[in-house]
């Protein structure tokens, strides 16, 4: 048995509705009714990746992380596929370099979907600390 199952229809169109658990996903490779894959592959990473980076915090005594952003950006081809991924995670707490570092590397090791994606279109992460 399969640890994650979904099941995707497009009725017509390029609109699809994905059942994922108890939830319906809309993605649209036109962008009209849902993101595209692209958009929702990208902000799928960031909503791993921003969990990962608080679990990577408490790793390091840092549990008081208050608000944190991720904006990603994601650069593509000419065949329109990822080419590059950056993340600027603003995080609330005053951080000293080192210590945002070290949870920013953390977070890579603990982040389900970093793992997945080919090593050239890890995001490259930049952490502003104080942001808020």
């Amino acid at each position: 048995m399969a640890d994650i199952e979904t099941s995707t229809v497009s009725e017509e169109g390029y609109a699809c509705t994905s059942q994922v658990g108890e939830f319906d996903l809309q993605i649209d490779a036109t962008d009209e009714t849902g993101p595209n894959p692209n958009a929702a592959l990208i902000a799928t990473y960031a909503s791993c990746y921003l969990p990962a980076f608080r679990v990577g915090g408490s790793q390091r005594g840092e549990e008081e992380l208050g608000k944190v952003q991720i904006d990603a950006t994601a650069e593509l081809d000419d065949d329109d596929d990822i080419a590059a991924v950056a993340f600027d995670v603003h995080v609330e707490a005053d951080l000293d370099d080192e210590t945002a570092t070290d949870i920013a590397e953390r977070a890579e090791g603990i982040c389900h979907v970093h793992s997945a994606l080919r090593e050239e279109l890890h995001a490259d992460i930049s952490v502003y600390t104080g942001a808020f």
